[in-house]
């Protein structure tokens, strides 16, 4: 067993210093700390937060440009158009002369003017509710158009 340890302790030596030299050869691993790891995750978070956050806000403007502009289709506008005047000339021509009553819609879909003035002087003083209340029973318009209605005014 002497033997064994006269052989055996001069490689366990030769291995521990080995491996002490090869640890202390090895290059380092200078990276970056875990505060800038921590803000550098941060970052990229905020960035993709912020950038949610606009296409959440485009989304919301091009819905609220659609609902609140006309249609873009020419087309279709003149079609609406042509339409509306049909429907209008077809009901003065159905009414009886004595019965006709002014419309509150013009056949190109604007409001008459002594309407759009009671309108006006009612969301300005401050009866938001009374005038669109006075445009959906004048209009025969859902309460949604009637209130983006009255609020543009």
């Amino acid at each position: 067993m002497g033997d064994v340890l006269i052989v055996m302790l001069p490689a366990l030596i030769l291995a521990a210093v080995l491996w002490a030299v090869t640890t202390a050869l090895k290059p380092r691993n200078f990276g970056i700390s875990d505060a800038e790891r921590y803000q550098r995750e941060l970052a990229v978070k905020s960035q993709a937060h912020y950038a949610a956050q606009v296409e959440a806000a485009v989304a919301a403007r091009a819905r609220i440009e659609a609902t609140t502009r006309p249609s873009q289709n020419s087309q279709q506008q003149s079609q609406q158009e042509d339409h509306a005047r049909s429907a209008l000339l077809s009901r003065n021509a159905s009414a009886p002369a004595g019965t006709r009553h002014g419309d509150p819609l013009l056949a190109v879909g604007h409001l008459s003017p002594q309407l759009l003035q009671e309108l006006q002087s009612l969301a300005r003083s401050g009866h938001k509710i009374k005038a669109t209340r006075l445009l959906r029973q004048s209009t025969h318009s859902d309460l949604k158009t009637a209130k983006n209605y009255v609020d543009r005014l």
